[in-house]
């Protein structure tokens, strides 16, 4: 077939493995070269945000709305989080690693040219016996000068390897079930954290308007007593320490209002956003997650369903694997290999009727390898150990927050109901004290007292009440059922 094309097409298909060879290393040089972060970002403009931050490197930012619910937040979060990018990456490493070790079960092609000069006898002799031009009267201590063109097909396939190609390629699975599963654990974690921003920015948000409320109180009752004091009603200690009193309060205000800017800047770095962002937070909804009322079931339901708890079980599942494939390092391996070369003084002359083969098998046995084998199962085995170690721990850490979940839940109910009481004995006490401190019954110390105690009322209401919904919250996040499951992201 080869011999009825033209010298120069010929001469091409001698020429094609060796020029692909030389872009190839051309190639690689170009890519040896140091690439800078801008460089390499540059080639990536699939992660930047838009033309104002095009080559700043930035990752693709969440664009709040002006009035943000729970819902959307935990949305943006999971779309927009680097955590999540970082969690693709790695499913998406191990999704080619598993390609990576499926490879292993097809055969090996290869195109292959070489080109030989000299003058050794027996080079001369094997490179003219595969050109088919041996002349009968060689001397073989002075055959001369030879050259010798050769192209060649290569193919080589493994027919065993003691298991080890299977169990990687086993071990390459379990693998993406564990990137997967850590996926699953970023949503866990990220969820809950959004959830407890969130609701901490409704807290800091309330003791800002509670504080602003306790500054008006006091400002109000300043100007009342400063026209009571020009009266001669009052004495300059009551003006100075209302005045001390409205310091305080508006302290606090600041204070306050410092917080929630700060909780909303923590909010919008979890969804992905600019912290600088300017946002409202609604709180028209609350998170929907069903939880077993006692710890006993919840315990049952996060050993079934935290990610993190099947993960430690895949990763002694692949450490296992691990083990068997370091002692398949006893077995032979087995080969079959075959060439179609043909060799030719130039490339015009490679004829059809001079194409060469050779096949075979090839059987390996390392007999001894230094005890390095053995060393690879002991380390193998060790790291199974580990392995289960710390399964046993992360069932245990499990467990622990599980339990604290529970108890928290019961501590922040129970201050619930106290602050709540607090709330109503503060605020009525406060309006005793005013009609006694307005009649002159009551002194200015003990009005300010009032006052400060039902501000304090107030604020410890609305944290138990967002409390509570954070322990509910993280009940859920320690039962693992702020993870999207891999069905439901499929049916989505």
């Amino acid at each position: 077939m080869i011999s009825r094309l033209p010298v120069t097409i010929r001469s091409a298909f001698w020429l094609a493995p060796v020029l692909a060879a030389l872009l190839l290393l051309a190639g690689g040089c170009a890519t040896a070269q140091p690439r800078s972060y801008q460089a390499i970002k540059n080639q990536h403009p699939a992660t930047l945000e838009s033309e104002k931050t095009k080559g700043s490197g930035a990752l693709p930012e969440a664009k709040v709305p002006a009035r943000l619910s729970l819902r959307q937040a935990v949305g943006l979060a999971l779309d927009h989080s680097p955590d999540q990018e970082i969690a693709l990456a790695r499913i998406r490493q191990s999704e080619a690693l598993v390609d990576q070790a499926l490879a292993a079960f097809w055969p090996v092609i290869r195109a292959q040219g070489s080109y030989q000069r000299g003058d050794a006898p027996s080079a001369y002799l094997f490179s003219t016996i595969d050109q088919r031009t041996l002349g009968n009267n060689v001397n073989f201590n002075q055959p001369g000068t030879f050259q010798n063109f050769e192209a060649a097909l290569q193919a080589q396939w493994n027919l065993y390897r003691g298991g080890r190609d299977l169990l990687r390629r086993r071990m390459a699975a379990t693998g993406l079930q564990i990137s997967r599963l850590d996926r699953q654990s970023v949503e866990n974690a990220l969820v809950a954290s959004v959830i407890q921003a969130f609701y901490n920015g409704l807290a800091a948000r309330d003791f800002a308007k509670i504080a602003g409320q306790s500054q008006k109180t006091v400002e109000a009752q300043l100007r009342s007593m400063r026209l009571r004091f020009q009266a001669g009603g009052a004495l300059k200690a009551d003006v100075l320490s209302l005045e001390v009193r409205l310091a305080q309060a508006q302290e606090e205000r600041v204070r306050a209002e410092n917080q929630h800017r700060l909780a909303l800047a923590a909010l919008a770095n979890l969804m992905g956003a600019d912290p600088d962002s300017q946002f409202a937070l609604d709180d028209g909804d609350s998170p929907q997650a069903k939880t077993p009322e006692a710890y006993r079931d919840g315990l049952a339901m996060a050993l079934e369903l935290r990610p993190e708890l099947k993960s430690a079980r895949r990763q002694v599942e692949r450490a296992a694997m691990a083990v068997d494939q370091a002692r398949a390092g006893y077995l032979p391996t087995l080969d079959a290999q075959g060439k179609v070369y043909l060799d030719a003084p130039t490339p015009g002359q490679f004829e059809g009727e001079n194409t060469n083969w050779v096949a075979g098998l090839t059987l390996n046995w390392d007999l001894f390898t230094g005890m390095s084998t053995d060393a690879q199962v002991r380390a193998a085995a060790a790291n199974l150990e580990r392995m289960l170690a710390v399964d046993r721990k992360t069932t245990r850490q499990v467990q622990l927050e599980v339990k604290s979940a529970y108890l928290n839940l019961t501590a922040a109910q129970a201050r619930c109901r106290v602050s709540q009481a607090s709330l109503a004995s503060a605020d009525q006490s406060l309006i005793l004290v005013q009609r006694q401190f307005d009649g002159g019954a009551a002194t200015v110390t003990r009005y300010l007292e009032a006052e400060l105690d039902l501000t304090r009322a107030r604020q410890r209401a609305a944290a138990a009440r967002y409390d509570k919904t954070k322990a509910t919250a993280d009940i859920a996040r320690s039962l693992g059922l702020w993870a999207r499951r891999e069905e439901s992201r499929h049916a989505r």
